[in-house]
């Protein structure tokens, strides 16, 4: 009974993290696939106008930097929606004062819902936006100037339903769990959701996403009741067919912080998670035209049971091994899963240098270490939020825990030593 529970603890560990690893290439794999996640040089022309909504609550310390740095953006025509809540007086404040100095590309509106989320502020400033494109940034994010100009050529070269922009965490150097951190988001942008629009579904990214808008409202906006109405919005878009393009350049990305403390992280995850685990139980991912899409959809959206089940297997597999006195070919299929694991390691390292590079900081040898190191502990924390995010899910728990940012993505990057 032992050797059989480790030999199918050993076999999942090992297919799971086979499968993750071969995500995590996705991109890498020739230089032409490399080559075509960037966006193409734009023509000089302009044909489409944007609504950039920016929900905001409690962003005193970021706001204003965020709006002064996206009225710089290049393109003629589009304009800022700063979403604020009723009760939030200070970041209020912030954004009608933002109003009153630019109004002719700055606009105001109030969230009066008594339950606040990004969702429903979303869907309250739908209505407000007059741009043929809806575009959605966090009121902490970095906008490249020319990144409109951009994704307005995108939507006219491959008549796009949505353009989904990257996103890059970029204070790698705050704490120990900040570089994985923004590993993460390289390879998730980077490489992975590439490949889902590829593949036909794609759970799309919180910003830096833009759909048009008279599909947005044709299919609901945001479901409010959701906790990563990012990725709903992505299987009901998906599920209609629409045509999403996905484009990653370094120099272009949203430049975001990490969450400023480790509880911070703890529970922005188990909110993804647990908004993973509605958006499966909504079942709209049933309507995919392809059995081979519903197939991609069950298993990215089954991810937080996988990783909670990891981080109770990977425990369980080395008790087992330890107290159990299986054989000997059964303690060597045990140690399978640290094949593709080690490959993991290899190519985070790699990646690591690739991101160094494409951003300009100079990774020194403790990055590299502090990367190794902080692995198993991190992994320790996201199958924590896992977990916690199955418990919430399974008793009905769905309050929004709100991820503060301090700005620490403005200070100059410190050199690795």
């Amino acid at each position: 009974m032992v050797s059989a529970v480790l030999l199918l603890d050993s076999l999942i560990l090992m297919a799971t993290a086979g499968v993750t690893l071969w995500w995590m290439v996705h991109a890498w794999r020739t230089p032409e696939t490399l080559e075509a996640t960037a966006f193409a040089e734009p023509d000089g022309h302009h044909g489409v106008s944007f609504s950039l909504l920016v929900p905001a609550r409690h962003e005193e310390a970021v706001l204003r930097h965020t709006v002064e740095n996206m009225l710089k953006i290049d393109h003629p025509a589009f304009e800022i929606v700063l979403i604020v809540g009723h009760d939030d007086p200070g970041t209020a404040a912030i954004a009608h004062q933002l109003a009153a100095e630019h109004p002719h590309m700055v606009q105001t509106v109030v969230d009066q819902h008594e339950a606040k989320n990004k969702p429903r502020a979303l869907n309250t400033a739908l209505p407000y936006a007059k741009g043929d494109v809806v575009g959605v940034f966090d009121a902490e994010d970095i906008v490249h100037p020319e990144l409109l100009s951009h994704v307005d050529f995108a939507f006219r070269r491959d008549d796009a339903d949505v353009v989904q922009g990257g996103v890059q965490l970029v204070n790698y150097d705050t704490s120990w769990y900040s570089l994985r951190n923004c590993l993460e988001y390289f390879f998730w942008f980077r490489s992975r959701l590439h490949l889902h629009a590829r593949k036909g579904f794609i759970p799309l990214g919180g910003n830096t996403v833009f759909v048009r808008a008279a599909l947005l409202r044709e299919t609901g906006g945001w479901d409010g009741d959701c906790l990563a109405e990012d990725c709903d919005l992505g299987v009901r878009l998906s599920s209609r067919g629409a045509k999403v393009v996905v484009a990653y350049h370094a120099a272009l990305v949203t430049r975001e912080e990490t969450p400023d403390t480790l509880l911070a992280l703890y529970k922005q995850r188990t909110r993804w998670n647990q908004g993973f685990l509605q958006v499966l139980r909504k079942g709209e991912w049933r309507g995919l035209p392809g059995w081979r899409q519903r197939l991609l959809a069950r298993y990215t959206l089954s991810t937080p049971f996988l990783q909670a089940a990891t981080g109770i297997m990977i425990p369980l597999g080395l008790l087992l091994a330890w107290v159990g006195g299986v054989s000997l070919p059964i303690a060597l299929v045990a140690w399978l899963p640290m094949v593709p694991m080690a490959a993991m390691m290899v190519f985070e390292a790699v990646a690591l240098h690739d991101f160094g590079r494409e951003y300009g900081f100079r990774i020194g040898p403790w990055q590299y270490v502090r990367l190794t190191i902080g692995g198993p502990v991190y992994a320790v924390v996201l199958a924590a939020a896992a977990l916690r995010a199955v418990w919430r899910e399974y008793t009905g728990r769905r309050d929004w825990e709100l991820t503060s940012h301090i700005g620490a993505h403005l200070e100059p990057q410190r050199e690795a030593r």
